[in-house]
């Protein structure tokens, strides 16, 4: 069997997977939601905290619950990490640095996952399942609390209440992301991937000297790190290290946990909308560029030149003999449109425009399927968009699941979308300009300039995965990096919370003669031309000047 038939299957087995759990999965996710029952766990975790999951909570304070629990998240895990040394557990390793100590916590907790070190050499067990891993959990179930908050908007209406924060925030964690981690975490365990607390190993002989290797609590962290798309890896190389990611099986299997909630939630929208349809139109939408990003990828990869690559099969650089080019590939794409992080590659090692696709991929919003839940309130976001263009058409107010879209809406929208490239644009301006931070690139040229541009693109947009070759760990990456994946999580928050409260106030509009039907086939079509073409003009003078210059002159 050839590489590519090879690779054609595996897309074909995944996107097998992914259809057989749709339904049950995203079916049960709004049931979760919309459940009036609490767990006797849960009501214990109410009373510690002083919450009342049974008050429906406006907007605003809906943002201060978010806000709150972030904060409290990032002074706690800064104390965790600057703290190491006098922990138990730390495995000999000394407290990291303040600079180093305030973007990891904000990585972890804006659901990033972005890592300016080495894992095996800097964090102890401590810090990496009581820091780390509790992370992993609670940022994603954060980012699918506010999803859920902004199609509660879409489903009431008179009222300008979206739920309980508190409420949503423990049931998305203890019954959506802690049984669907422990499930694959013994997956994992079963295929090979390490689970256990113990030290550092002097393992053999290498070129004169022994290697060292680290235990720790790899598969219950990679299951919540793919689960929750978070990305951090307990090893430097990520899921290309054989302790998290040991067989093509596994591979395969991780880039399903990536994509089983964002693709599933599409479904939950739509059940908690009353209308299965729109959630298939959402769904259709980020399935079409899905594909079509991971058969372009393939592609650029497969069509290689030159007699070393035609030797090898494929541009192999960077890329593990395990996967090859398409289970690389196809990993690089899932990992990209949502806000993942996780390599099981040198993203920085793939052919000129294969890099370009990785960096497009984040550039759309990370909305095809996107991360868990933001990915939702992102494509809902370019929804919202798209009907307001579709009714500047035809001459009428726009609609969108019964809810007019006027001027405040359209602005809400506008600012949200409009956040994240100034942020990726003025940083890797201001570091490019300066005279110390390009000292940190590997290369010159395009390449360099794609290693600053992909590594703010990944901050901003909260995803986590580095080109390489990039020294990000210093004090003006570690801190404008910190900053990018703050602002870049949170003001688009604040936008489609509000955004939820204004079209939870509304009543119904009927529907006419002249309402877009935005179930169908051709507004599935006006979605994706709308997230390309809105993406292409804001990003394509950057993406000129790195990839698409190297991919042209190579």
């Amino acid at each position: 069997m050839g590489p590519v038939l090879a690779s054609l299957l595996q897309l074909l087995a995944l996107t097998g997977a992914l259809a057989l759990v749709y339904v049950p999965v995203g079916n049960y996710m709004a049931r979760v939601y919309s459940s009036e029952k609490h767990l006797r766990v849960e009501k214990w975790i109410y009373k510690g905290i002083g919450a009342d999951p049974d008050t429906e909570m406006t907007w605003p304070a809906y943002l201060r619950g978010v806000l709150a629990f972030s904060v409290a998240g990032v002074l706690f895990l800064y104390l965790l990490q600057r703290l190491q040394g006098i922990l138990p557990g730390s495995m000999g390793f000394a407290s990291v640095s303040p600079a180093q100590s305030f973007n990891t916590a904000v990585s972890f907790v804006t659901n990033t996952n972005w890592q300016s070190y080495y894992g095996e050499q800097t964090m102890g067990h401590v810090v990496q399942t009581a820091g780390l891993a509790v992370q992993n959990f609670v940022s994603a179930a954060v980012g699918m609390a506010v999803a859920v908050a902004l199609v509660r908007g879409f489903a009431r209406s008179r009222t300008g209440e979206l739920g309980n924060f508190w409420s949503d925030l423990v049931r998305g964690t203890l019954r959506i992301l802690l049984p669907g981690a422990a499930i694959a975490a013994v997956v994992l365990v079963a295929c090979g991937a390490i689970q256990n607390f113990s030290g550092i190993h002097e393992v053999g002989q290498f070129m004169g000297g022994s290697q060292q290797w680290n235990g720790g609590a790899v598969a219950s962290q990679e299951a919540i790190k793919e689960l929750g798309t978070n990305g951090g890896g307990y090893f430097n190389a990520n899921s290309a290290h054989p302790f998290e990611n040991p067989s093509a099986f596994t591979n395969l299997f991780e880039i399903f946990l990536i994509l089983v909630i964002p693709f599933s939630l599409t479904r939950t929208f739509g059940v908690m909308v009353g209308s299965v349809k729109q959630g298939y139109a959402i769904l259709a939408t980020m399935f079409t560029i899905w594909l079509g990003f991971t058969v372009l990828m393939m592609w650029t990869e497969f069509a290689h030149h030159g007699p070393a690559l035609q030797a090898a099969g494929g541009a192999m650089e960077g890329k593990e003999v395990r996967f090859g080019v398409g289970g690389s590939s196809v990993f690089a794409v899932a990992t990209t449109l949502t806000s993942t992080g996780a390599v099981d590659s040198f993203h920085s090692s793939f052919t000129g425009l294969g890099g370009g696709i990785t960096m497009l991929g984040m550039m759309l919003g990370e909305i095809t399927p996107g991360g868990t839940g933001s990915g939702l309130y992102g494509i809902l976001i370019m929804a919202v968009i798209a009907v307001f263009i579709a009714g500047l058409m035809v001459g009428r107010t726009p609609e969108y699941l019964g809810k007019k879209i006027g001027g405040r809406e359209m602005k809400l929208a506008a600012c949200y979308i409009l956040i994240t490239p100034a942020l990726v644009l003025v940083f890797t301006a201001a570091s490019m300009a300066l005279p110390t931070p390009p000292h940190s690139m590997l290369n010159s040229g395009a390449h360099g300039f794609s290693e600053v541009l992909y590594a703010f693109t990944s901050a901003a947009n909260n995803n986590g995965s580095a080109f390489a070759g990039l020294n990000a760990n210093t004090d003006w990456f570690n801190t404008m990096t910190g900053l990018a994946m703050l602002l870049g999580r949170f003001l688009p928050m604040v936008f489609v919370l509000a955004l939820a409260g204004s079209l939870a106030e509304q009543k119904p509009v009927p529907v006419t003669a002249g309402t877009l039907r935005t179930e169908k086939p051709l507004f599935t079509g006006l979605l994706v031309g709308a997230i390309l073409i809105i993406t292409g003009l804001t990003y394509f003078p950057a993406l000129a000047l790195g990839p698409l210059a190297e991919g042209l002159a190579s």
